[in-house]
């Protein structure tokens, strides 16, 4: 089968640094053509993904993210580009809307974002039209006016992800610097447990330094280090010598990429039982699902509890690549033959 796997234009795949959905778009294209297929990735200039790939823009468009020239541009070209393929499956936000109008069909999509607000009229909208994908349980849950037509779990390929012994002794967050997020939770959740913390963050952009000046740098020093936006060995680094990672989050994630590259490591995750962290932590197997601070300092103690190579395997077994990209050609195969 030929498939054209149309990204986002804000970030190259596979991503330098932080990248959730380039990052998924990046093991879809190696899966995919590991399995046989022609893969065609049409995504930004700067992307160094093992496959075919064409592009409108040479560089990744992250400091002018969100503007509809910009994105409109990169999916017309895109469309274009992937003309000839048996199905495209397309990442972004407008182009299928694009597609819609002018006339491209076997064309399948997912949702990487929440459904909700103006996302949710948009895949309404979608939904009645083309296949639309969501990456959890709970996102498709939260929106039941959208006819979404499967559920599909991210995968990683466990081999990128070496195996830590949690050496470090510390507690790690790792995400984005933003309040749903809970930077500055885990800065008090790690003190209540008496635990050593870092802190790996994407920081770019005005709102992100903002909540970091205004809200977690004055807790910073001794016990608690904000280490940067790490590169992706460093990040790996990161979580295979950590005990745990502190994942507070305030939102319902439709996802949390994170969470399973921690359990990847041989990490467990201590989180909140909103959005899709219970379709991915297994209370007490794989880590802690609690709500309140005082029940996320008790977990951290009960981090010892929890056996690393369960972590890993869990991995192996729902949230391999090898599982995602089979997920998605059943979706390929049911698109083709409408």
């Amino acid at each position: 089968m030929s498939i054209g796997l149309l990204a986002p234009p804000w970030v190259a795949v596979p991503p330098p640094a932080y990248g959730g959905t380039e990052s998924v778009v990046d093991q879809l294209a190696r899966g995919l053509t590991s399995a046989g297929h022609r893969v065609t990735l049409f995504a930004t200039g700067d992307s160094t993904a093992p496959v075919p790939t064409a592009y409108a823009l040479v560089e990744a468009a992250g400091d002018r993210m969100g503007l509809a020239e910009i994105e409109l541009r990169h999916v017309m070209h895109g469309y274009e580009a992937l003309a000839g393929c048996d199905v495209v499956h397309d990442h972004t936000l407008v182009g299928p809307a694009w597609a819609l109008a002018a006339g491209h069909d076997r064309v399948v999509t997912t949702c990487h974002g929440p459904l909700e607000g103006d996302l949710r009229h948009i895949y309404r909208c979608y939904g009645k039209r083309l296949p639309v994908v969501a990456i959890s349980n709970d996102q498709a849950a939260r929106a039941p006016d959208i006819t979404v037509d499967r559920v599909i779990h991210h995968g990683i390929d466990p081999e990128q992800f070496p195996v830590g012994q949690g050496e470090g002794g510390y507690l790690l967050f790792l995400g984005r610097m933003t309040p749903e997020k809970g930077a500055r939770e885990a800065v008090h959740i790690a003190r209540a447990a008496g635990r050593p913390l870092l802190i790996a963050a994407k920081m770019r952009e005005p709102a992100e330094r903002a909540y970091f000046t205004e809200q977690v740098e004055p807790l910073l020093g001794g016990d608690v280090v904000y280490v940067g936006e790490p590169a992706i060995r460093h990040k790996l680094e990161l979580l295979g010598a950590a005990t745990a990672l502190l994942n507070p989050i305030r939102w319902p994630e439709p996802f949390g990429l994170v969470m399973v590259e921690a359990l990847a490591c041989g990490t467990p995750v201590v989180t909140c039982p909103i959005g899709a962290a219970p379709e991915i932590v297994t209370d007490g197997t794989t880590g802690f699902l609690r709500m309140d601070i005082g029940a996320l300092v008790a977990a951290v103690h009960r981090i010892d509890e929890i056996d690393r190579a369960v972590c890993r395997e869990t991995v192996t077994q729902r949230f391999s690549t090898s599982r995602m990209v089979a997920d998605h050609l059943d979706l390929y195969l049911d698109a083709v033959s409408r």
